[in-house]
């Protein structure tokens, strides 16, 4: 799913979240050196869009929409903003210094919960989201007392959360660790620095490969069923509103990359490894198939709203997502226009 940040607190709260009620938006102070990178125009001003995104598997689809250029046939274009951590990438989509981001739908409710505008409009990865163990660490009861890495007011802090809550347990029975990046989450765990980290994918499989004997506790499919959504495509109001037309490309391109890399699955891999992820093709080839993409998540709204529950008990919002935090009109007028396209997908709702 996304770069992960173990700082939420630290940078995104209630306190440096304002609501102006004169324009009904909001706004966050922003770290100076993420200030530098952007320009004043607002991107819905222009043919190119500015977007935010995370460094999991479920960002594949982004990734192969910019680097082929795949909404360029109808004028727009990708421009990734990079950040250094997941708290980055939430804080600049409240802040509306970008209009895009492909983000954990867990960070995208805190944004909702906070008044921002904004609105889930299309999906990036199912699954992916995995439990890894130390050897000999076989079950929730086995974790009790131990390290467990994860990232703040993520899905991989949402899915420990409901897996120990499940087995009858809490985060008072774990020493939860919050790391900052994909990468140093991964190198905690094979350092031996945590006893279990929750990862996405290709670091969980990077994890599996480089400490013999390490496990599984949980990919997720064992809490909430196969096909669980991770990363969504989330999109400001001002932009839905005001160019419809450059959304709908990015959806469609998202839709194509999608197709694109379900049929050659390789060449999506050579091209995205090394410029993208982080890790071996060996690894990247192993978790490809753990973490899909999937544009149509339309089935994937009670799920989320559900999570609302766990976000809640954690303490990172005060109430309950709904039905108002997704717009799907834009996707199913992209999915009624290429019909051909979408028939072919091999995850999506009507499947």
């Amino acid at each position: 799913m996304c770069d992960r940040d173990g700082l939420f607190y630290q940078r995104f709260n209630r306190r440096n979240f304002l609501k102006s009620s004169a324009a009904g938006a909001a706004t966050i102070a922003l770290p100076a050196h993420l200030a530098a990178l952007l320009t004043p125009k607002p991107a819905f001003a222009a043919t190119t869009i500015k977007a935010t995104h995370g460094s999991g598997f479920c960002n594949m689809g982004i990734f192969l929409a910019k680097e082929r250029h795949l909404a360029a046939a109808e004028g727009v274009e990708l421009d990734f903003v990079v950040t250094p951590s997941n708290t980055e990438i939430t804080t600049m989509f409240g802040a509306g210094l970008v209009d895009m981001s492909m983000i954990p739908y867990s960070n995208f409710m805190t944004l909702y919960d906070a008044g921002a505008p904004v609105r889930i409009i299309a999906g990036g990865g199912v699954q992916g989201c995995i439990i890894v163990a130390q050897p000999g660490i076989k079950s929730a009861a086995d974790l009790k007392g131990k390290k467990v890495g994860t990232f703040q007011a993520d899905t991989l802090e949402v899915l420990p959360y409901d897996y120990l809550k499940k087995a009858g347990m809490s985060f008072a029975d774990v020493d939860v660790k919050y790391l900052n990046t994909s990468p140093e989450l991964a190198q905690a765990f094979i350092a031996g620095a945590v006893d279990a980290i929750c990862h996405i994918e290709p670091y969980a499989s990077q994890c599996l490969q480089s400490v013999p004997g390490a496990t599984v506790l949980s990919d997720g499919t064992d809490i909430y069923g196969p096909g669980y959504s991770d990363c969504v495509l989330a999109a400001r109001i001002p932009l839905i509103e005001e160019n419809p037309a450059a959304v709908k490309a990015v959806i469609k391109g998202l839709l194509t990359a999608q197709y694109q890399a379900e049929t050659d699955k390789q060449k999506a891999l050579d091209e995205m490894v090394g410029l993208y992820y982080k890790t071996t093709m060996e690894a990247a080839q192993l978790a490809s198939s753990k973490q899909p993409l999937c544009v149509d998540q339309r089935n994937q709204t009670q799920f989320i709203i559900d999570r609302g529950q766990s976000m809640l008990e954690l303490g990172y919002v005060k109430k309950l997502p709904d039905a108002g935090a997704f717009d799907w009109s834009l996707l199913e007028a992209v999915i009624a226009e290429n019909a051909d396209v979408y028939g072919k997908l091999k995850y999506k709702s009507a499947a």
